[in-house]
């Protein structure tokens, strides 16, 4: 992977790469996926990117250019090399950086994206640059702003864990929907509440949440979150009826008195 990533920064417009996900958290199972995420600036050669895909690969490979797979989640291609699964993910380094300033000053987005249900949350960016490994840098930059991320800024600190009242707003719409048996937007706001606590309670621990998967789990064995937590999202989204809604209400006031 680090051969790769040396030939991948040979690519015009890509300026880093970076190895992300469970592989770079040592979480991985033997069959993860390797994630690499290409950090690029200003225009890209995505022809010049098919053709080592296609080189790398022996068969052609189609590479979603800036913008081919959503907003947020920029670009990239899937690989497989040797039967492994190998994730090529763009990252413009521009938006990565100035996501990071507004993080540094408290400011974040949630945007649609296709493959987050509960939406993109911008502070993914500088986390994942803080969590990943650096594979290929040559100029330093990617290696310069992951020191600068290493440490949690207060301001988005304090302004996720503020967030956390839109759970409970959303526990209340939900209330309104159970009597009515509408499970769709039940699911949706009880999803949405657990969601954004997960976000607070990593915010309040200084701990970066890239995305939904596992992000309850995670959650559940921080200091901060309640006894039962894990398992009391879990039969409420089972259940979806009224006593759903009042254990979710228990939740969410359990966790927004420990961030208090």
């Amino acid at each position: 992977m680090a051969a790769l990533a040396e030939r991948l920064t040979e690519v015009p417009g890509v300026r880093a790469v970076a190895l992300g996900g469970s592989r770079a958290r040592g979480t991985h199972r033997p069959d993860s996926d390797w994630d690499l995420g290409l950090y690029y600036r200003g225009d890209l050669d995505v022809p010049a990117l098919s053709r080592l895909a296609a080189e790398v690969t022996g068969a052609p490979v189609e590479v979603a250019g800036p913008g081919g797979w959503g907003p947020w989640v920029n670009g990239g291609a899937w690989l497989t090399l040797d039967g492994v699964a190998v994730d090529w993910i763009l990252r413009d380094l521009d938006r990565v950086e100035r996501v990071w300033t507004d993080c540094l000053a408290g400011r974040y987005e949630v945007g649609v994206q296709p493959g987050h249900p509960l939406g993109f949350w911008s502070p993914a960016y500088p986390g994942e640059v803080a969590l990943g490994l650096v594979l290929a840098d040559p100029q330093g930059e990617l290696t310069d702003l992951q020191e600068q991320t290493r440490v949690y800024p207060e301001p988005l600190r304090a302004a996720l864990v503020a967030a956390a009242w839109e759970a409970e707003f959303s526990v209340a719409a939900a209330r309104k929907s159970a009597g009515f048996g509408d499970a769709l937007h039940v699911s949706l706001c009880l999803s949405r509440a657990f969601g954004i606590l997960a976000q607070s309670l990593h915010a309040h621990h200084r701990r970066w949440l890239l995305n939904e998967k596992g992000a309850l789990a995670s959650a559940a064995a921080l200091d901060a979150a309640p006894a039962g937590f894990a398992e009391g999202t879990a039969a409420a989204l089972r259940a979806l009826d009224a006593g759903a809604v009042e254990l979710a209400d228990d939740l969410v006031r359990k966790v927004r008195a420990a961030l208090s």
